[in-house]
C-alpha cells in the first residue's frame, strides 16, 4: 500500500505537475502584467487595516496565519536537500519559482474574496471550493478539492509537523517522543478550539518572531562569509546552467537537476497554486479583493523570494567557507552552516524547526476544518477540531513513510482543482484588476 500511494505521488510530482504550476505562474504573471511590481506596495498595505471592511481577521492576520502554514521545516531542511539533489543551481531555480509564484498566489486570493459567502453568524467562508462552486458551477470538483484539503491538512500539515518535533526533541534532550507529542498536541487544542481568530492572534504574534530569529541567524552566517558571497553568487548561477553537473548535487545531472528539485522544492514551499492561503484570504476584513489579493501575495515573496534565499545563501557560502561541509551531506547542510554560529548556533536553528513545524500545524487546522466545513456544515467544526489533536499526538509517536506518501499526493491532487479553476477565471482575474486601475 506505501509503495503503490509512494509511486503514484512520485509520479504526480513529477516533470507534469512542476510544468503546470510554473506554467501557470508565468502566463499569470505576463497576463496580469508583472503584479511582482506592486510588491512594496503590497508589504506597506499588509500592516495598515482597511477601515471600513468586513471580515473575521485582519490583513495582517490573515497573512500571519498563511504564513504560519506556507514557513515550515521545507524552507530550512527542504532548501538543503534540493542542494543535495540538484546541485547549488538548485537556489536560482527556487528563488525564481518564488518570483513568478507571486502572480499564482495574487490570483487566488482575489478569487477567494470576490467568491466568498457570509453565514447567518456573520462568519466568512472562501477559498478554491468557492470559486469553484460559484464562480464556475462545478460542484464536483469543488467537493473534491475539499476532501484533498482535509486530509492533507491531517497529513502534511499536522501528523508530519509533530513527528518532526517529536523526533528533534529525542534527538536532542532525550525526551521521549510521546511526551513532546503530548505537550504540542495540548498547545494546539489550546489555540484551535478558539476557532481563527484564536489562531490569527498567536501567529500574527509567533511568525514575526520567528522568522526575524532565523533570518537574523542566515545574516550573522552572511556576514561571517561575506568574503564568499559573491562566489557563492557566481557559482550558484554557474551551476543553474551548466549543462553538467557543478560543485555538487548528488544525482548530477547539470541544468536539469538543478531546475528540477529547485522548483519543485520553492513550488512546495510557497504553496502558490495549491489553493490554501487563498482559504485565510478569504477571512480577512478588506472591501476590496484587489487589495487583498496584493497583501496575500506577500506571503511568496517572504516565504521563497527572501527565506528560501537566504537559506540557499547561507548553505553554499558555508560549503565554500568551511571545507569540512560536504555538498552531499543532504538534509544535514542547513544544521552545519547553522553549527558554524558559536553556542547559539544549533539551538537557534532547533528553535526555528520546532517553532515553523508548529506553526505549520495551526495554519493548516483551518484549512482542513474549511474544506469539511465545505462538505457537511458548520456542525463538523468543533468534532473536525477534537480529531485534529488527537492526529497531533499520533504524529509524533508512529512512523510516517504511510502519512507522508499520502499527504503529498493530497497536495498534489489539491493542486488540480485549483489552478482549474484559476486559469479558467483568469479572464475575471484581469477585469478585477483592471478595474482597480492596476493593470
Amino acid at each position: 500500500m506505501s509503495q503503490y500511494i509512494a509511486f503514484l505521488s512520485a509520479q504526480l510530482w513529477g516533470w507534469p505537475m512542476i510544468l503546470l504550476l510554473l506554467g501557470t505562474h508565468i502566463y499569470l504573471t505576463v497576463r496580469l502584467r508583472f503584479p511582482q511590481r506592486h510588491i512594496f506596495r503590497a508589504i506597506k498595505m499588509s500592516f495598515t487595516s482597511d477601515k471600513g471592511s468586513h471580515g473575521d481577521v485582519s490583513q495582517f492576520g490573515a497573512l500571519a496565519t498563511a504564513l504560519a502554514a506556507t514557513i515550515g521545516t521545507g524552507n530550512i531542511v527542504g532548501v538543503g536537500t534540493a542542494v543535495w539533489l540538484g546541485g547549488p543551481g538548485a537556489v536560482l531555480w527556487c528563488w525564481l519559482t518564488g518570483v513568478f509564484g507571486i502572480s499564482t498566489k495574487y490570483a487566488e486570493a482575489l478569487l477567494a474574496v470576490k467568491y466568498r459567502v457570509k453565514d447567518r453568524k456573520g462568519n466568512m467562508h472562501g477559498g478554491p471550493m468557492y470559486a469553484l462552486l460559484r464562480g464556475l458551477g462545478w460542484r464536483h470538483l469543488a467537493i473534491l478539492f475539499s476532501i484533498f484539503t482535509a486530509v492533507a491538512a491531517l497529513g502534511i500539515g499536522n501528523m508530519v509537523q509533530c513527528n518532526a518535533i517529536s523526533l528533534l526533541c529525542y534527538e536532542s534532550f532525550q525526551i521521549p517522543v510521546w511526551q513532546s507529542s503530548a505537550v504540542v498536541a495540548i498547545l494546539t487544542a489550546v489555540v484551535i478550539l478558539g476557532g481563527v481568530k484564536s489562531i490569527s492572534r498567536i501567529c500574527s504574534a509567533f511568525v514575526p518572531l520567528m522568522a526575524l530569529l532565523y533570518v537574523l541567524g542566515c545574516v550573522y552566517i552572511l556576514i561571517i562569509n561575506a568574503q564568499y558571497i559573491i562566489p557563492s553568487l557566481q557559482l550558484i548561477l554557474r551551476s543553474a546552467f551548466s549543462p553538467r553537473s557543478a560543485a555538487g548535487g548528488m544525482m548530477g545531472g547539470g541544468i536539469m537537476m538543478a531546475a528540477r528539485y529547485g522548483i519543485a522544492r520553492g513550488l512546495f514551499s510557497n504553496e502558490s497554486g495549491l489553493g490554501s492561503a487563498p482559504i485565510v484570504a478569504a477571512a480577512a476584513r478588506t472591501r476590496s479583493m484587489v487589495r487583498q489579493a496584493l497583501v496575500s501575495s506577500t506571503g511568496t515573496f517572504w516565504d521563497t523570494v527572501v527565506v528560501c534565499a537566504m537559506t540557499g545563501l547561507v548553505i553554499v557560502s558555508s560549503v565554500l567557507a568551511h571545507s569540512g561541509i560536504d555538498f552531499n551531506a543532504g538534509g544535514a547542510l542547513t544544521h552545519a552552516a547553522f553549527a558554524t554560529i558559536p553556542y547559539v548556533g544549533t539551538p537557534l536553528l532547533l528553535f526555528g524547526i520546532i517553532t515553523f513545524a508548529f506553526s505549520t500545524i495551526l495554519g493548516w487546522s483551518y484549512y482542513g476544518e474549511k474544506g469539511i466545513e465545505f462538505l457537511t456544515g458548520t456542525r463538523a467544526r468543533i468534532p473536525y477540531r477534537i480529531v485534529y489533536v488527537i492526529f497531533t499526538f499520533l504524529g509524533g509517536t508512529m512512523p510516517l513513510a504511510l502519512v507522508w506518501n499520502i499527504s503529498d499526493l493530497a497536495n498534489g491532487m489539491m493542486c488540480i482543482p485549483n489552478l482549474v479553476c484559476v486559469l479558467a477565471l483568469s479572464g475575471v482575474i484581469v477585469r478585477e484588476t483592471r478595474k482597480a486601475n492596476m493593470l
